[in-house]
């Protein structure tokens, strides 16, 4: 199951940066500029997290927070502030934030942050991403097929993180390269070296083939 995390912030780059970074760890994220995007978005849908700029220009996160928990909506909230105020946190966690993070913060923080919420809330088995008997644990970056125990280096890891993340769907070339090599295209056909490498692992010892290629496409991860 693909967890989705709504990231709400007034600033197009911090989303832009931190929906890229967070898909990367396999979660899917949707993004909202203001306070009433974000009260509206959630009352429509479900998110597994909810990260929140206190500074917003419309509601400020601390009311969208307030407002939420009011409305009986449980989401776990990461608030961002860009004050390192301990009035700041502690109202914050007063009208129902379950973390905070002072801004500048780094990704990889972040990304603990929320997954170590998404466990609190969910437990463990919503860290992990499933596709017949092959499964990827996302806190431990293991990965196994049928029990046993595949190793992996870090670009296969990464193509097989949203390969699995957008199954059955099929993953384009441009989306595999913008995710390994930040949208710069590679000298050599590395995609397809790496592509080949992780069918070595995942595939070649077990009768049913796993990964596909769908010739001008892509490729895809389904039974």
């Amino acid at each position: 199951m693909t967890m989705t995390v709504l990231v709400v912030d007034d600033n197009a780059d911090i989303l832009s940066n931190v929906r890229d970074y967070l898909e990367m760890s396999g979660l899917s994220v949707e993004t909202a500029l203001g306070g009433r995007e974000a009260l509206s978005r959630m009352s429509r849908k479900s998110y597994a997290v909810c990260i929140l700029d206190i500074g917003l220009p419309d509601i400020d996160g601390l009311s969208v927070c307030k407002t939420l928990r009011q409305k009986g909506d449980k989401t776990p909230i990461l608030m961002l502030t860009a004050r390192d105020s301990i009035d700041d946190r502690v109202t914050g966690l007063s009208v129902g934030a379950d973390d905070y993070l002072i801004k500048p913060f780094s990704f990889r923080e972040l990304s603990a942050r929320v997954q170590a919420l998404i466990r609190r809330a969910y437990g463990d088995e919503q860290m992990k991403l499933k596709v017949g008997d092959l499964e990827f644990d996302l806190s431990t970056t293991q990965v196994f097929r049928g029990g046993q125990l595949i190793k992996l280096n870090p670009t296969c890891l990464t193509i097989l993180k949203e390969l699995m993340t957008k199954s059955p769907a099929i993953v384009s070339r441009n989306r595999l390269e913008a995710l390994v090599w930040s949208g710069s295209v590679p000298d050599s056909d590395s995609l397809r070296a790496n592509i080949y490498l992780l069918r070595q692992a995942i595939d070649k010892s077990f009768e049913k083939k796993l990964i596909h290629t769908h010739p001008g496409l892509g490729w895809s991860i389904n039974e």
